[in-house]
């Protein structure tokens, strides 16, 4: 297993996001992954798949059956992956029971999108972790068309770059730039003690959390302190 997929499944989406803005990075929430099928903290690498909006010239041009852009990038999933594919719409369908077999065959880690999904039955039954907008009966084809694989897309308002790392708990998903991961793990695991040094001082002492929070030199302080005590 990927060394960082192992370290991440220890934090929430919030510390990823706190560590980022930490480093200065913006927000990286995917609005719109709602959690429908939630069977554990999902993280992995993004493979990604965007959808454009449908033009019969462009179904004409594009690889069919097999070489299909969608199961194009199916094929480049395995089990530390997340598929991200972006809609044109948070109602359009990215896909459904037969398509998700596949994935369910490769073991993914999870499936992303700001669009919606198909056959909510069948998807319970592969059991692996599903974000979107919402289930929906409409179909895809007539309104968008698979289309980049492996490339930089916009989901959810977010840039997802294919290595990403995609980390999805009940509160939403989110989404790790590969070249912060080690920086951003390691300030995780740093704020994870401060704020555990601070629930408890509140817990002994009731009090306003704004003694600690947001984090001042007191709470440095108190973190340094702890750090001694540690070694």
């Amino acid at each position: 297993m990927d060394s960082n997929i192992k370290k991440l499944k220890n934090f929430s989406s919030q510390n990823v996001i706190d560590a980022m803005t930490v480093l200065g990075w913006e927000q990286s929430m995917i609005e719109g992954a709602n959690p429908l099928i939630f069977k554990e903290k999902m993280v992995g690498k993004a493979v990604t798949l965007g959808f454009v909006r449908y033009r019969k010239d462009l179904l004409d041009d594009l690889p069919k059956g097999i070489n299909s852009p969608e199961y194009e990038s199916f094929e480049l999933c395995d089990s530390e992956s997340v598929l991200v594919a972006s809609s044109v719409g948070k109602y359009e369908s990215i896909g459904g029971d037969i398509k998700f077999l596949r994935l369910f065959q490769k073991k993914v880690a999870g499936l992303v999108t700001d669009g919606s999904v198909r056959d909510s039955e069948s998807l319970e039954e592969y059991n692996f972790s599903v974000y979107a907008h919402s289930y929906t009966s409409k179909q895809g084809p007539g309104i968008m068309l698979p289309y980049h694989v492996n490339q930089p897309i916009n989901c959810g308002g977010v840039l997802v770059r294919p290595g990403d790392y995609i980390i999805g708990d009940k509160d939403g998903v989110v989404v790790l730039p590969e070249k912060i991961a080690v920086e951003s793990i390691k300030i995780m695991g740093q704020r994870e003690d401060i704020e555990r040094i601070v629930k408890e001082k509140l817990s002994k002492s009731p009090g306003s959390p704004g003694k600690y929070y947001p984090f001042n030199d007191l709470t440095y302080k108190l973190y340094e302190e702890f750090k001694k005590n540690k070694k």
